[in-house]
């Protein structure tokens, strides 16, 4: 169940034999075993496997996996925010659409929301926690899931640089105190969630504009949202 590519394997090794990563992953076996749980098993490190440490150049936190289904198929598929194929488009991914639609001045909008396009590209999906219990929102969050995905955020902020780190909302936020913001950029914006957004906390945050501005000016090679 650990991560198969290698470079975060590298990464990552010394995190992979601590006695709280051991306990984690027997927790995690327990709960497949026993509750229905999501993304499928094989999908819990997705966003690791789509996107390598060494072609890194963007990190997004999400907290915890779609915890629905439709027509039987799993929503989630590890990487945050994004859905797999056939499933309709989520609210919170519509407002990040409609964002980038607004940013670009253009009409385009995927049919699909599976962001595997993005992770290939360099953007790390990544949530706080990796799992959930079907239709139960941050029922894992007693599991040690944050311990992991804070030592990934610092991992990342003191091995690399020009990183853009995107902030969304006060769960993300908290994240962001792992991060030299010295040497990597960090955006900070409400959720995209309907609640925050259509009480004006989300749009017009310029985000994906001001990432690709901020890759350009490093000679990284800009996002193709």
């Amino acid at each position: 169940m650990f991560i198969q590519e290698n470079s975060w394997q590298k990464l990552l090794a010394s995190e992979f034999e601590k006695p709280y990563f051991l306990e984690l992953m027997q927790q995690v076996e327990q709960e497949y075993a026993t509750q229905t749980c999501f993304p499928r098993k094989e999908f819990i490190f997705n966003a690791f496997e789509k996107c390598s440490f060494q072609d890194l150049k963007v990190v997004i936190i999400g907290q915890d996996p779609y915890h629905g289904e439709v027509n039987g198929k799993c929503e989630a598929n590890g990487l945050c925010f994004s859905v797999e194929d056939e499933i309709p488009i989520p609210p919170s991914l519509k407002n990040i659409f409609t964002e980038i639609n607004s940013e670009y001045d253009r009409i385009f909008f995927p049919t699909s929301g599976n962001l595997e396009g993005w992770a290939n590209q360099g953007i790390l999906l990544l949530n706080s926690s990796l799992t959930v219990r079907k239709d139960q929102a941050n029922s894992h969050k007693h599991l040690k899931w944050n311990v992991f995905t804070d030592a990934v955020i610092q991992k990342i902020s003191e091995e690399k640089e020009h990183i853009v780190f995107l902030l969304w909302g006060g769960f993300a936020q908290k994240k962001g105190s792992k991060i030299d913001r010295s040497k990597h950029l960090v955006l900070e914006s409400g959720h995209p969630s309907p609640l925050s957004a259509n009480r004006g906390f989300w749009f017009g945050n310029q985000h994906f504009k001001d990432t690709n501005l901020y890759l350009k000016r490093n000679g990284i090679s800009e996002i193709e949202w």
